[in-house]
């Protein structure tokens, strides 16, 4: 009997990844991403970043032809596909499916001025309320400079779409998209449930160049006859889940209901959480869409948290400080020093303005440094704690917004490599870590199970997730890691002040 397999993708700035997992077993059999450099991002201005949605698709088959062949894979033995993808994206086609114009995507800040001026004129109450967001510098944002700037291409846009809905439009032919999608791209209102119809009258919007809107889990579309052959995929294989990444970093975590957590901690950090009340910060210092199991009768909304300055400060750390040693040995080095690293205190926040602190730009600093009693090792540790600490302080946050943080699930890389990190993370917070082995494309290929009817449920498709390790909150050290916190915010706001 032939195997059975779930593909999916994970469409990102600088890849396209695709995978197969194995149905009965949950296992990763292939995957591969190309290209094999960072994809390159269009320029043309300073702050625009741009990329040509052919790229994904020429990535996204690529990266599909060499995970079947190491798979030794047929089209007929893919039984549903899913697709996960950078968020925030603008793609424009025409009534043929021509894309108009390189997509703008997510990191490009033309549209900053259209988003502030929408926040202003709507009105603070009224925007967050109903889109639990400011306009910011989102898809709704991105086209209103569109529409000023190209009104002949925008007079022939008949759909606008995201990054995943391009790469589903491919695959099937059929322009739609998600409730999700369309939080993100701050389009749907969650007081009305339905598109936000006042803030496409406020840009001038048809509505009906929204795509028509398809579950996040659940039969979207089959892949069509010339995908088909394009491909090698087989005809009619039901594309059954779609969702921006963050969303589906959470998904491919089994990260569903309240009080759940997934976080990453790269270049920079992302703590994404669950909440199971309409709700918002009426700072918006974190970001609040529909998560991916969201409907109209079932509140479901991912709090996203996002620290600029986070990964990049132990990296600038190594490069600078530790040279030579791996990032193992500095492991080591800031295990040898107390918690609280012996009074000093690093802010983390160099990597440009931090949404968490109201856009300000307070940039990194180091405090209580003393030259007679402090080395590297000292540093080391501040640096790891800082960025706990930040984490720390956007969950004080979440949880004022109603959120019961109990649990937080990563993936095993990055920052979460560090014992130290992690113990830091656990204790400060009180929440326990579960680590899993996972990544994006798997999470989408999981998501189209669920989709597809092959699972029951996301307990069912997950029960399989290899669970790597457990870090309980340290009680022995509660009390210095919370006067180390208590140190650090202080510092924090004499740096705002």
């Amino acid at each position: 009997m032939n195997k059975r397999f779930l593909l999916g993708f994970d469409v990102g700035s600088s890849s396209v990844k695709a995978s197969l997992t194995d149905i009965d077993n949950g296992d990763i059999v292939a995957s591969a991403f190309f290209p094999d450099h960072e994809a390159p991002i269009k320029a043309v201005k300073a702050g625009w970043a741009e990329q040509d949605p052919q790229m994904w698709w020429d990535n996204a088959k690529l990266a599909l032809q060499k995970t079947m062949a190491d798979a030794g894979a047929k089209g007929e033995d893919i039984a549903a596909i899913g697709i996960s993808y950078q968020m925030h994206g603008l793609v424009c086609v025409d009534k043929n499916q021509q894309v108009l114009r390189d997509a703008i995507i997510w990191c490009d800040s033309r549209a900053v001025p259209y988003g502030e001026h929408a926040f202003e004129d709507l009105g603070a109450d009224r925007c967050l309320t109903h889109l639990l967001n400011s306009p910011g510098n989102f898809t709704a944002a991105k086209l209103a400079w569109v529409k000023e700037n190209e009104p002949q291409l925008f007079d022939r846009i008949d759909k606008i779409m995201l990054p995943g809905d391009y790469l589903a439009m491919r695959l099937s032919g059929q322009v739609n998209t998600t409730i999700e999608g369309l939080s993100e791209g701050i389009m749907w209102d969650f007081q009305e449930k339905k598109p936000a119809k006042f803030l496409l009258d406020y840009f001038g919007f048809p509505e009906d160049i929204l795509p028509e809107i398809v579950p996040t889990f659940g039969i979207q579309a089959t892949v069509s006859k010339e995908a088909a052959a394009e491909l090698g995929l087989k005809e009619g294989t039901p594309i059954s889940y779609r969702a921006g990444d963050q969303p589906n970093n959470a998904v491919s975590l089994n990260v569903f209901n309240p009080g759940e957590i997934a976080s990453t901690a790269g270049t920079s950090g992302v703590v994404y959480g669950v909440l199971g009340e309409v709700n918002y910060d009426p700072k918006s210092r974190v970001n609040t869409f529909a998560h991916a199991n969201y409907t109209p009768d079932l509140t479901r909304l991912g709090v996203l948290l996002c620290i600029n300055g986070t990964g990049i400060l132990n990296a600038w750390i190594h490069r600078n400080v530790t040279p030579d040693v791996g990032y193992a040995e500095m492991n080591d080095l800031a295990a040898t020093v107390p918690v609280g690293a012996d009074g000093v205190t690093i802010i983390p926040f160099g990597n440009g303005a931090e949404r968490v602190l109201e856009n300000e730009e307070t940039g990194c600093s180091i405090h209580g440094l003393n030259f007679n009693k402090h080395s590297r090792a000292h540093l080391v540790r501040a640096a790891q704690e800082g960025i706990v600490f930040s984490f720390c302080y956007g969950m004080e946050i979440m949880r004022a917004m109603g959120m019961d943080i109990q649990k937080i699930h990563a993936g095993k890389a990055n920052m979460f490599l560090s014992p130290l990190f992690r113990e830091a993370l656990a204790t400060t917070s009180g929440a326990t870590i579960e680590l899993y082995q996972t990544d994006g494309s798997a999470g989408a290929a999981k998501g189209a199970g669920i989709g597809a009817g092959i699972y029951k449920d996301h307990d069912e498709a997950f029960a399989t997730l290899k669970k790597l390790s457990v870090i309980e909150p340290n009680g022995k050290l509660t009390a210095d890691y919370q006067t180390a916190y208590e140190r650090w915010k202080e510092v924090l706001q004499k740096e705002m002040a």
